[in-house]
């Protein structure tokens, strides 16, 4: 009797762990997130619609960044990449650096390069205007950022 319940028993504890999932890939990467950017002076929050990329590409994930509100703010998209466990985009963004007040003052393009990682969707945002507020010299700028699956 033993035997027979061991015998049926067998198939079960064979694929028990067939369908599990490292923690790293339980879950997709293609969803909708928030883009949590607490550091960088914008009143808008970002939502990134995250698919595949057209190309099909391995290792490639097409990012469409919407804002809210839209009021003064451009969407931006571009295919971000993965390599050695972190995922690369790069956007120019036409307001990425807003000077003066939040709401009316100038805004200046940026080079905006995000960086991430691919387990726990903590990066960093190096943003790079060819010039500053108020006629300063341009640079880089830097700010930490999450992203928080919807």
């Amino acid at each position: 009797m033993k035997l027979k319940g061991l015998l049926y028993a067998l198939p079960v504890l064979a694929t028990a762990g067939l369908y599990d999932c490292p923690p790293s890939y339980s879950e997709p990467f293609f969803a909708n997130y928030q883009l949590q950017l607490p550091d960088r002076y914008d009143f808008h929050t970002w939502t990134w619609a995250v698919s595949h990329c057209v190309s099909a590409a391995e290792n490639c994930a097409h990012i469409q960044a919407i804002p809210m509100p839209v009021a003064k703010a451009f969407e931006y998209s571009g295919d971000a990449h993965l390599a050695d466990g972190r995922y690369t985009l790069t956007v120019d963004v036409p307001d990425g650096l807003r000077c003066g007040n939040v709401y009316y003052g100038p805004i200046i393009p940026t080079r905006d390069v995000y960086s991430w990682d691919a387990t726990t969707l903590q990066g960093t945002l190096t943003s790079s205007p060819a010039s500053g507020c108020d006629g300063g010299p341009g640079g880089a700028l830097t700010y930490p950022f999450s992203l928080v699956r919807l």
